[in-house]
């Protein structure tokens, strides 16, 4: 019998624990999903563990209900790391090229990188989880496409390094692997999402995928197909939800249902949209000032996508085109003709995108978790993946 290819992807957020079982198979260019689960998040803050019992337990139950609908166990997963630790910085590093005839190689590459590594300020409670290559220089000149191959005698690389708390991760390692499912691999929610969220043209034009969730709000920003930028804030759709239920004097539940438009009772609608307007300004007013700061605010021609459970929201879209003078629209994966599941909307994206990532990476270095038990933390990875 012929082995099945299966990936498994495990997305632990604030709100919801979501696990996601696709297959690949010849006949299907995406991996098929052939089970899913869900569960209420419990023991996490801000994309944090402050109870690991609780945040095992949701885990567990989010495993077993995926693990019912496949028919299948789960010995395996691979795991996306979000929350308030995650972040980005660039880093600069040069070589002089190797070889006697001044060919670069892919040690070359690999010592720029680990070059530009070492240019950059680093705590000791950090963790480097994706390492991805900006763009080159050979000899001061713009280098289009891989350097390896071009003759030159100085390579200069321009850098981006992903990191994260190493606190942060042992939890969420520790977490999976206590209900026996082994970690293969981790990826930032923001770059997994954006496997299913973005196309190649958006991502090559120019973007930023806003995740807004339950308490965190995570920017990814890309450009000529690869991230530049990855911040996290701590803000997110519980706050619309506590303005709701304060403004209108209703109870949570209550406030939540009016806040997606589902609402039974009927409210001052100009009362409600001057609440949510106000809160989504704040949020919209965090987005400008981030692209502000990496010198990108209007300069994104495919403009923002809005993700997450706070995309439901009617006046999201056409607010977010105005305050940041940007093209908008919501995230619409098309997981219909991928799935026989109930997974229609963008909350799944990012266990979805983990999927993606362990079939297409089957058997090849990866971002996480693999190599870092190797090298200790010195993670030289995605070379292959976003070289320009």
């Amino acid at each position: 019998m012929a082995r099945r290819n299966i990936s498994t992807g495990i997305d632990i957020g604030s709100g919801n624990i979501r696990v996601v079982v696709a297959e690949y198979t010849q006949e299907s260019a995406m991996p098929t999903i052939i089970g899913s689960g869900i569960a209420e998040s419990r023991g996490l803050r801000h994309g944090y563990i402050v109870n690991m019992e609780e945040a095992t337990e949701s885990i567990r139950k989010a495993v077993a209900q995926a693990e019912k609908s496949a028919g299948i166990k789960i010995k395996k997963a691979f795991i996306a790391i979000g929350g308030l630790s995650l972040e980005s910085t660039v880093g600069t590093g040069s070589i002089f090229v190797s070889r006697a005839d001044n060919e670069v190689i892919e040690i070359d590459v690999k010592k720029a990188l680990e070059a530009s590594e070492g240019n950059i300020a680093q705590s000791a409670n950090k963790q480097i989880i994706h390492t991805i290559p900006i763009s080159f220089k050979l000899d001061g000149e713009e280098v289009m496409g891989k350097p390896a191959g071009l003759k030159g005698s100085r390579l200069e690389v321009k850098t981006l390094f992903i990191t994260c708390l190493h606190q942060h991760l042992d939890d969420f390692i520790h977490a999976v692997e206590d209900i026996g499912v082994r970690v293969e691999d981790i990826m930032a929610s923001p770059i997994a999402a954006g496997f299913v969220t973005l196309t190649k043209r958006q991502k090559t034009a120019g973007c930023v995928l806003a995740n807004i969730g339950a308490e965190t709000l995570s920017l990814a920003v890309f450009e000529n197909n690869i991230p530049i930028s990855l911040k996290v804030f701590p803000i997110g759709g519980s706050e619309i939800t506590n303005d709701i239920a304060l403004g209108l004097k209703i109870p949570l539940e209550e406030a939540e249902e009016t806040k997606r438009g589902s609402g039974m009772k009927i409210y001052s609608k100009k009362k409600l949209d001057d609440i949510i307007e106000a809160r989504l300004s704040d949020i919209f007013e965090i987005i400008d000032s981030h692209l502000k700061k990496i010198g990108k605010n209007g300069l994104l021609p495919a403009g923002i996508i809005i993700t997450g459970g706070t995309s439901a929201i009617p006046l999201i879209e056409d607010l977010a085109k105005v305050s940041l003078r940007l093209p908008s629209q919501i995230a619409q994966p098309d997981f219909a003709k991928n799935t026989n599941h109930q997974i229609v909307d963008s909350n799944w994206s990012v266990a979805y995108g983990l999927c993606i990532m362990g079939i297409d990476n089957e058997g090849e270095e990866g971002a996480g978790i693999k190599l870092a038990r190797r090298t200790k933390g010195n993670l030289i990875s995605w070379v292959k993946q976003f070289l320009p």
